[in-house]
């Protein structure tokens, strides 16, 4: 493995994950510069190695994206010698990551409770998909069922179409993203306590989290929110419109802004009409304000009333598909793309840089067992 020192090196962590939350949390410690040790199956490992066609040496494409900067040990944990090995790992490590099944731990000797006072400073954190206390705390959930539960689903989607899944997975990753938080949380606290602990997350807390804006509005307010596809409830114009070639997002987030995008549109009319005037008038008046709009936007290539626009201040952006969205300059200049070192393919690396430079990935995935000679002991 390529070992790049990161802000996190020094760092042990030891991963149990499973397909998705686990082991991103598991690749972000990695990108951060930890060891992140991988406990697998002997037989076939996480289950993502399968999760689709063979990307490469066997492996999906999903497994490289999660598992990358990692080394990989194979243990049954069935047998009560698997079992003592894992404690041998964990001995040295700082952090456990696990998202088994609820109840498995418990059988295994692996809670929380056990762990910590075996190895008192150990930081464990466990991911479920329920959440640790409640009547559903040993029920199983994948994304899509979480967002269908959470009400996530119910926000998204066309207003006269059905509820409709996020395209990624914000619960799964989300709940990886939170599970880092609060290990770097207790290991800040293990500074002057020298005690680890237990942290706990779940893909429904999480979903709840980006439900909130949402929910806390109808437990304080008593409003349901409404879809609005690519829009707004807050603002109009705040939404996508089709140029003459194609789709555009026009954001007009306050009334100077709306001035200047009646100005560009040829309409000065609008921002002294009663209706239009300010954006509570437009929002009483939308549909009749986004049917002019849409009838003039239609007439001229989105290139034309982008450049006008930009010109003029209103903040707009093309609806890219993802071949478009990558091969933008901006994407470039940020080097989130990131060539795997070793390998021929390229990765998305971590989202935020330290002193200005971005964390690289270290490594591509481990193959199934590759290091167990360097952390098993005989």
């Amino acid at each position: 493995m390529t070992h790049t020192a990161g802000p996190l090196a020094g760092l042990t962590v030891v991963e149990l994950g499973q397909v998705l939350a686990g082991p991103f949390a598991g690749a972000i410690f990695a990108d951060l510069g930890a060891t992140v040790i991988k406990v697998e199956r002997p037989e076939g490992g996480d289950d993502a190695r399968q999760m689709g066609t063979a990307f490469r040496h066997g492996d999906s494409l999903t497994f490289q994206v999660f598992n990358r900067g990692k080394a990989s040990v194979t243990i049954d944990l069935k047998s009560a010698q698997g079992i003592e090995a894992l404690h041998a790992i964990v001995a040295d490590a700082d952090v456990l990551v696990h998202n088994l099944r609820p109840g498995v731990p418990a059988q295994l000797g692996l809670d929380g409770a056990s762990m910590c006072e075996r190895h008192p400073r150990l930081v464990y954190c466990e991911m479920s998909a329920f959440g640790h206390v409640g009547p559903m705390a040993a029920r199983p959930g994948y994304e899509p069922l979480i967002q269908a539960f959470s009400g996530l689903s119910s926000i998204s989607g066309d207003p006269d179409g059905p509820p409709v899944r996020m395209g990624a997975s914000v619960c799964d990753q989300g709940t990886g993203m939170w599970t880092v938080i609060g290990a770097l949380s207790l290991l800040q606290r293990r500074l002057v306590t020298g005690l680890g602990g237990i942290v706990q997350a779940s893909l429904l807390e999480t979903a709840l989290t980006w439900l909130a804006q949402k929910g806390d509005a109808w437990m304080n307010e008593g409003r349901l929110p409404e879809r609005h596809a690519s829009g707004h409830p807050g603002f109009v114009p705040y939404e996508a419109f089709d140029g003459a070639d194609g789709p555009f997002l026009i954001c007009v987030g306050n009334d100077r802004l709306f001035v200047k995008f009646a100005q560009v549109l040829e309409r000065p009319d609008w921002p002294t009409d009663a209706r239009f005037r300010g954006n509570r008038d437009r929002l009483a008046n939308k549909a009749e304000l986004l049917a002019q709009i849409r009838g003039l936007l239609i007439r001229r290539p989105r290139g034309e009333w982008m450049t006008a626009l930009e010109a003029a201040g209103v903040p707009c952006a093309p609806i890219h598909d993802v071949p478009q969205a990558l091969s933008q300059p901006q994407v470039e200049a940020l080097g989130i793309i990131q060539t795997v070192p070793g390998e021929d393919f390229r990765l998305t690396g971590l989202p935020l840089s330290f002193d200005g430079e971005r964390p690289a990935i270290r490594s591509a995935a481990p193959r199934l067992g590759e290091h167990n000679t360097a952390h098993l002991t005989d």
